[in-house]
């Protein structure tokens, strides 16, 4: 009876044949491959000389001049961003405070995840305050404290907002803050502040409704049985070594003689 051979195989006739049959496919494919490790290792070297030249640049600047130079060429880097807050606060100290607030929405716009996008929100809202649109501030410091609660700037925004309210005489909504800082931020500055402010509200509340006593109504109490006192007044004093004046004695009439 015949027996069937088993047919062996070899890898390395194996491979030599799916390179003869694949050789362009293959080739193409490491071509592209090499021009792509080229490709991000170049892309890396003008990123980090990019990074440079504006770490260079910014370092210099220190008018708003400089620093709208920096953005207006290198707007994309970590450089650029640190020049928008910098021309940010110099428009703020010229008190240019809508021109500031601009700048730091670009920011925001174009750096959202920044780690200092929450204080450049707070700069906004601290704009909007001192140019006395209070509605506005306010809204802005509810939008910090409660989109990152765990952020730093949580609860200088609470306080932020207590003190609008406080301007506002809407006292009980400042104390709910107050009393939100102390449970949430018992550490903070923020919560010494609320804690001074509660102190106030407390105050005020006393010196607002003083206690009022009103009439005893009990009988045989001492103001329903003690008659009301008479002040007499004293006698004049009698001047020293003034002449007595005796008394005029009536001399009896003349009587007619016949």
């Amino acid at each position: 009876m015949p027996v069937a051979k088993q047919i062996s195989s070899d890898p390395a006739l194996e491979a030599h044949v799916f390179w003869y049959k694949y050789r362009k496919e293959l080739a193409i494919l490491l071509v592209i491959l090499v021009i792509a490790i080229f490709g991000v290792a170049a892309y890396r070297f003008y990123r980090d000389r990019r990074e440079t030249t504006a770490a260079t640049l910014f370092s210099g600047a220190e008018t708003t001049s400089q620093y709208e130079e920096v953005i207006s060429r290198y707007g994309d880097t970590a450089a650029a961003a640190s020049a928008y807050l910098m021309l940010a606060d110099e428009l703020r100290k010229q008190s240019k405070y809508a021109e500031a607030n601009a700048t730091l929405v670009k920011f925001l716009e174009k750096f959202p995840k920044h780690a200092l996008a929450s204080t450049a929100r707070m700069a906004i809202a601290g704009n909007l305050e001192t140019m006395g649109k209070q509605d506005e501030a306010l809204a802005t410091y509810q939008q910090i404290a409660s989109s990152n609660a765990a952020s730093f700037n949580a609860p200088s925004a609470l306080i932020a907002q207590a003190h609008i309210l406080q301007d506002k005489n809407r006292i009980d909504d400042a104390r709910r803050i107050c009393e939100t800082i102390m449970t949430r931020y018992r550490d903070s500055y923020a919560a010494m502040e609320a804690g001074r402010l509660l102190r106030t509200f407390l105050k005020s509340a006393k010196t607002a409704t003083p206690p009022t006593v009103g009439p005893s109504n009990v009988p045989g109490s001492a103001s329903a049985t003690t008659p009301p006192t008479i002040n007499v007044l004293p006698a004049a004093p009698r001047l020293p070594n003034s002449p007595s004046i005796a008394p005029i004695k009536s001399s009896p009439a003349p009587t007619a003689k016949p």
